[in-house]
């Protein structure tokens, strides 16, 4: 796959403050059958370690390069990244934000994605997705 899109999601539940990245990726070998996680990436928030202080972080999911499971009709040609949260209920925490910043800006540097060509899991599906208070608008204004 050469991916043309990037697609935002949230996983629509709490964060744990552990690490909820290998629950949803369990759901989806278990649950859906799938041969891995849906999504390229991961970013949640990272509170109850004793090692460091609560940070975001970037986790990997498929490899970039395979066909993702994350948006019908995309998964040929986009790359998924789902932040950990209820976006819907909360706000995305800046820490996540700023990471899918960082990590946005990074994928499109590397492929030649344009900002145009960011979207959300909502332009897509008759969903919220990546959360009613995930401004889509102002992130791209950001990258």
């Amino acid at each position: 796959m050469t991916p043309q899109f990037i697609i935002i999601h949230h996983s629509a539940t709490k964060d744990s403050g552990t690490v909820s990245w290998q629950a949803i990726r369990r759901f989806h070998i278990n649950e859906c059958a799938w041969a891995d996680i849906g999504y390229h990436f991961g970013i949640e928030m990272v509170l109850d370690v004793p090692w460091a202080e609560p940070h975001a972080e970037i986790m990997f999911g498929r490899m970039p390069y395979e066909n993702g499971a994350h948006t019908t009709g995309m998964n040929q040609k986009a790359l998924g990244i789902c932040c950990v949260g209820n976006f819907d209920a909360e706000d995305p925490p800046p820490e996540v934000w700023e990471a899918c910043l960082k990590l946005v800006r990074w994928l499109m540097g590397v492929y030649g994605i344009t900002e145009e060509n960011v979207r959300g899991h909502r332009d897509f599906a008759q969903k919220t997705c990546p959360g009613s208070k995930w401004d889509m608008d102002k992130f791209r204004s950001e990258l």
